[in-house]
This record gives C-alpha cells, structure tokens and sequence, in this order.
C-alpha cells in the first residue's frame, strides 16, 4: 500500500469520526422574521447578518442548517430554539 493510498484511507476514517450533528430550522407560518432572528442570536450566537441570512433561507427554502458541532453542544442549543416556538432538530 503506497502512502498516498494510506493518507486517503486515514482521512476517510477522520471523516467518520469527526462527523458533526447539526440544528436544522424548518419554516412555519407563526414566527416573525425578528423574532427568529432574535432567537438565532440568543440560542446559536449569530451575528445579526449570519441570522438574517439564515431566516431568508429558511423562509424561500423550507429548511436551513444553523448550526453544526458536538451534539452536546447542540442540544441546549435547540431545545433554546424549540422553547421560544421555533421548528427545530438536531440530526
């Protein structure tokens, strides 16, 4: 096996285990442009563009990844998202 193919094999397992959970935001029709990004900024510690961004996408899309990390991480997180009313999880 050349080192090459080694390096590729190595960087293929690293993958799977640094695989990183995310917080999906789905749209509804209840929550208010500010208030969502309100949220964002509260729950995920986006800055009031990363948070704009995100609701647009949201909004036009249906769905948006807002944030990724450990899933430890996430979970307060979410469960931040999911009191204030939004549409969330983590997968």
């Amino acid at each position: 096996m050349s080192v090459r193919e080694k390096t590729s094999e190595d960087l293929l397992y690293a993958e799977e285990v640094l695989k990183q959970n995310e917080i999906v935001l789905y749209n509804d029709d209840v929550n208010t442009f500010d208030h969502v990004i309100e949220t964002l900024m509260h729950a995920c510690d986006h800055t009031p563009e990363q948070a704009e961004q995100c609701s647009i996408i949201v909004h036009y899309n249906g769905k948006c990844t807002v944030k990724t990390g450990d899933y430890d991480d996430l979970l307060p997180r979410c469960s931040k998202m999911l009191e204030a009313g939004l549409s969330a999880e983590i997968v």
